[in-house]
């Protein structure tokens, strides 16, 4: 027993013993690919800055024609004075505002690609800051007078100083590295013949690696940097979350004018038409009843068939309406309780602590409820897989199918519906279809979770 007691005991040692170190390939392997991966997106972004640099030296151009203009008019005979006077004011009047114009246009279709690269590769999502053009009035106007388009000259002209140190530091850095190591490898001078060859080994190597550690680094800085000039000024911001707020809220409108119409159109045709059918029934079998009791009966048994109709077509639509599910038990519970009446096999995994308002805790039940009827009907889908968490402050709804897909939010199968539904709560709906599937539609609402509720009592 003292030997099992001991052997026991050393078990337990080998056990808590710290493992043996061992070199992390692993995480070098990494770093080297995320830093490479780094540097080629650093030197892609850095390919805009020859096409910056050449619509800036457009620009400046554009605006000191009229000036050099003026200066040889001054400068001409008296008697081609007046004439190159006239052709001045005229460029710089009529002219120069059409090139100045084009040339914004350039910057701003060259400013929407580094926007759309430093979102993707950066991480830093820069939104879009453009005014929306107006219906009526001059598109020049429109052009000059935004101030996103001039902050898109000043980035490009930032972007002379800022590009090179942050897009093209870092590879230089890791090139002339890995060049100088390939140098001492193959028997020359990678740095002055005074440093000894492991030296000069360990140097290269070390310059290298620091400019692959540091690519991913500064790359994501220079998205910031980006993001100061090329994001939505204040009075931008404004007005793009005004326009926002009105289409969203005419489509709201819309939507609700549409649904009151759908309930009024459902009442009339259904439990309004049972319940007018069961009243003339039941005129009937009053009448009949002292003549013919046994016809009367077949009547009332007629018109208790016609009021369970009608109960059911009202708690159907009630269902339509605000499911009371829903209002009980919450979102995953009656989403859960919508997946057991669908044909289509669906898995549900709920990772929510409280409950979110019950407007949007109601749009998000309608909009999966739309998406297990596509899936259904339209996708052929045999299983659904819906994730349902709350991460950051928003309320995250993932809704994958197997089915074909080729979905499209064009092709009228509710999907626009949803976009429109959710767009109420500054939701955003992202929707990958590949021909062949699956279909992957991720819904994500800003909101703050309650805390759970069991009972609406």
């Amino acid at each position: 027993m003292m030997t099992g007691g001991a052997d026991d005991r050393d078990r337990q040692q080998v056990r808590n013993a710290p493992a043996p170190w061992r070199f992390p390939w692993a995480a070098l392997r990494r770093g080297g690919r995320a830093g490479l991966v780094a540097s080629l997106r650093g030197l892609a972004l850095a390919a805009f800055i020859p096409a910056g640099l050449l619509l800036l030296a457009v620009l400046v151009a554009t605006l000191a024609a009229p000036l050099g203009g003026a200066a040889y008019a001054a400068g001409s005979h008296h008697a081609y004075r007046l004439a190159a006077l006239v052709a001045a004011v005229a460029g710089a009047v009529v002219v120069v505002p059409l090139l100045v114009a084009a040339v914004l246009v350039g910057m701003r279709a060259l400013a929407v690609n580094t926007r759309t690269l430093i979102g993707r590769w950066c991480g830093v999502p820069i939104p879009d800051p453009y005014r929306p053009r107006p219906e009526r009035g001059w598109w020049l106007r429109w052009v000059l007078a935004d101030r996103a388009s001039w902050r898109d000259a000043l980035w490009m002209v930032v972007n002379l100083v800022v590009g090179p140190l942050l897009l093209l530091g870092p590879a230089l850095m890791a090139a002339l590295g890995t060049l100088a190591v390939l140098r001492v490898l193959g028997g020359q001078s990678g740095l002055p013949a005074s440093f000894p060859a492991p030296a000069q080994f360990v140097f290269s190597a070390a310059l290298a690696g620091f400019g692959l550690w540091l690519a991913p680094v500064l790359l994501r800085g220079y998205g910031y940097a980006a993001q100061a000039l090329l994001a939505p000024g204040g009075n931008a911001e404004l007005a793009r979350r005004v326009s926002h707020l009105a289409r969203t809220r005419a489509e709201t409108i819309d939507s609700g004018a549409a649904e009151i119409r759908r309930i009024e159109r459902d009442l009339h045709d259904g439990a309004q038409a049972r319940l007018v059918a069961m009243g003339m029934t039941l005129d009937a079998a009053g009448q009949l009843i002292d003549d013919d009791p046994k016809a009367a009966r077949a009547l009332l048994i007629e018109a208790r068939d016609n009021s369970a109709k009608a109960l059911a077509e009202l708690r159907s639509l009630v269902r339509g309406i605000h499911p009371p599910v829903l209002a009980d038990r919450g979102l995953a519970d009656a989403i859960r309780a919508l997946a057991l009446d669908t044909p289509v096999r669906t898995h549900l995994r709920s990772d929510l602590s409280g409950r979110p308002a019950a407007p949007i805790e109601s749009a998000a039940y309608f909009a999966v409820s739309e998406l297990l009827a596509n899936a259904s009907k339209h996708a052929a889908a045999e299983q659904v897989w819906i994730d349902l968490r709350h991460e950051d402050g928003m309320l995250k709804i993932g809704v994958t199918d197997n089915g074909p897909g080729g979905a499209d939010p064009a092709s009228g199968t509710g999907l626009r519906g949803i976009e429109r539904r959710l767009a109420a709560f500054d939701g955003v709906v992202a929707i990958s279809s590949p021909p062949g599937g699956p279909t992957a539609v991720t819904m994500e609402i800003p909101c703050r979770l309650s805390s759970a509720k069991t009972s609406s009592c």
